[in-house]
């Protein structure tokens, strides 16, 4: 038996999230599809480092599937990229110990957020960018998403729906960089909780605009409800960027 880790980019537009759903076309079904097709016949089940929700785009997802398989290791990204859909790309792929969980070993994760500005949407970009037309105080922004950075109880900034119990993480890092006309948000922790990301991001644009202060950030946190905190910033904005399984 051989451990597969694969690193893919997909482009979520047309996916229901990565996770299987009775209904809806997901990352995950086509993936298991795909090697089922590659392994004659056999279900695979893959295991990746976490879910996607609808929309969200992935530059370094990772996942892994056991196999009975005798493929050359340098045969493998081939044979499965064949077998996959034209907006699911693999990027590596490697063999590891049967002892390594995609999920389970991370140490960490990126997500970054994308905001179109400006008067007018492209509409090349629609799909890949929130577009949020008013005027904000980066200044602002920052100070509030320093207030988050650390570990804290983000159960103010996640989904009602989540199925965590646990709901304590830590943000390495919070980045808002300008690119002309638009604003890119950089999140590094060791875990995100469902939503969590685009919870986070929407509060920001809040204060950036001028709509909450940024001293309220810790005020929000404290309260542990989510009613407290800003609109869920919309899903085709967020890519899965990175995970990192080396301190």
């Amino acid at each position: 038996m051989k451990r597969i880790k694969c690193k893919v980019a997909y482009d979520g537009t047309f996916f229901n999230g990565f996770q299987i759903q009775p209904k809806g076309r997901t990352i995950q079904a086509e993936i298991e599809k795909g090697l089922q097709k590659l392994h004659k016949g056999t279900q695979v089940k893959i295991y990746a480092s976490g879910r996607t929700d609808t929309f969200v785009h992935a530059k370094g997802q990772v996942f892994h599937f056991d196999t009975l398989m005798d493929i050359p290791l340098e045969r493998w990204h081939n044979a499965i990229q064949t077998v996959l859909p034209s907006d699911i790309e693999v990027l590596e792929v490697n063999e590891v110990s049967i002892e390594f969980h995609s999920r389970f070993d991370v140490v960490s994760k990126e997500y970054r957020y994308f905001v179109q500005r400006g008067r007018r949407m492209d509409v090349f970009r629609r799909h890949y960018r929130y577009f949020y037309p008013y005027q904000l105080s980066i200044e602002n922004m920052v100070q509030a998403s320093n207030q988050l950075i650390g570990t804290h109880d983000f159960t103010s900034f996640c989904s009602a729906k989540t199925d965590k119990e646990d709901k304590v993480r830590t943000i390495y890092s919070i980045e808002i960089i300008e690119k002309e006309d638009e604003l890119e948000f950089r999140f590094v922790g060791d875990g995100f909780l469902r939503n969590m990301v685009r919870i986070l991001v929407g509060t920001l644009l809040e204060v950036g605009r001028g709509r909450r202060q940024p001293e309220e950030i810790l005020n929000v946190l404290d309260s542990k409800d989510r009613e407290r905190a800003g609109h869920t910033a919309p899903g085709h904005g967020l890519f899965l960027w990175e995970v990192n399984y080396d301190n």
